[in-house]
């Protein structure tokens, strides 16, 4: 028992001893230092690829909604969705009863007048005849039986024209086919009223050049300027994978549409008939050598609903560059603003950082 107050105090001793050797982390201050701490990747300048990748769509060559140019009944339909037709083949019959009538008023009308005019002729002939004996017929009289016989033959001149119009009119009961093709949708059937009509009203047929398709593409506008005119394109289509095709760009707009771009078009031969309108494709479009490009890290860039920019390092200082992207690579993309090679970004930038905020 006498050892007990000695044993107390040997484990005092020694706990004390423990607690004095460790001191207080301050995980505040680590914390804060992780926070604070951003990673930083560097614009680089490169050549301009060779080439650039864009998406392509097959179009047809010709393509025309068939409305009738008179009111009728459709009376009879030669073709069907899917039917290859030629130029000038016979598609629609329409018919117009009320038409024939026109044409027969108009006959009347035309016989009418040219026997008015065949009168007025005759008659201005006697005179001139009886004019040979002086003082038989007054000037007077000939001058009026030679406007007479000019105005009546006028007149049968016009009745002739109105009945050359009518037939006209007759004649566009016929639909024939603009260019050959392939009937793509037949809207309507035999007993149907159709009229004449407008490019929002749904027509009785749909025709498309399927011999020769359009493939378009469109070239963003800070691309338009590089690409090589001159060289082929090559493509391949997303429904035929493995099959490459080449060909030259047949056209191109000059002129940049509401999505800042400028349509190409490259004429594609349909031989097989194994293409078909619609149809996607990957476009390898040749640009010009020499061009440089801006490239950053694709985590880089901070996409809203405003703008799109990427956090410059200035001296230890946030700088929201604005930019506008081009060709996207795996790891990196093609920026346009201003920025200079070696620039440093935030590689994992946000929308957090603000301008001026301090990225040290």
């Amino acid at each position: 028992m006498k050892y007990r107050p000695y044993l107390l105090i040997a484990v005092t001793c020694f706990f004390a001893a423990c607690t004095g050797n460790q001191k207080p982390v301050d995980i505040t201050k680590e914390t804060k230092q992780s926070a604070n701490k951003y990673k930083f990747g560097t614009v680089a300048e490169q050549a301009l690829s060779s080439s650039a990748r864009l998406p392509g769509q097959l179009n047809p060559y010709n393509e025309v909604n068939l409305f009738p140019k008179v009111n009728g009944f459709v009376k009879k339909l030669f073709v069907d969705r899917g039917s290859i037709v030629k130029k000038g083949q016979l598609l629609v019959t329409l018919e117009a009863p009320e038409m024939e009538s026109q044409l027969q008023a108009a006959n009347s009308r035309y016989l009418q007048a040219k026997e008015n005019a065949q009168a007025s002729k005759e008659k201005y002939q006697r005179l001139k005849e009886a004019a040979s004996e002086p003082g038989s017929v007054s000037p007077l009289d000939i001058d009026n039986a030679v406007a007479k016989m000019k105005a009546d033959d006028a007149m049968a001149q016009a009745e002739r024209s109105n009945v050359e119009s009518v037939k006209t009119m007759q004649g566009y009961l016929n639909i024939y086919a603009p260019f050959d093709g392939m009937i793509i949708q037949r809207n309507v059937s035999p007993g149907a009223l159709v009229a004449p009509g407008k490019s929002t009203d749904q027509p009785m047929l749909i025709l498309q050049d399927i011999n020769k398709l359009r493939l378009e593409v469109f070239i963003p506008e800070d691309y338009v300027d590089k690409v090589d005119l001159k060289q082929p394109v090559t493509f391949t289509f997303n429904a035929l994978p493995g099959q490459t095709q080449t060909a030259r760009i047949s056209r191109s707009a000059n002129a940049l549409s509401t999505m800042r771009s400028e349509a190409i078009e490259i004429d594609v031969l349909n031989k097989n008939g194994n293409l078909k309108p619609g149809m996607y494709a990957e476009v390898k479009i040749p640009m010009l050598s020499g061009a440089k490009s801006l490239l950053v890290p694709n985590t880089a860039i901070v996409r809203s609903t405003e703008k799109e920019y990427v956090v410059r390092n200035d001296n230890g200082k946030a700088d929201l560059v604005v930019i506008k992207e081009g060709l996207v690579s795996n790891d990196a993309t093609e920026v346009f603003g201003n920025l200079k090679p070696n620039d440093k970004v935030v590689l994992k930038a946000s929308d957090e950082i603000k301008q001026g905020d301090n990225l040290q």
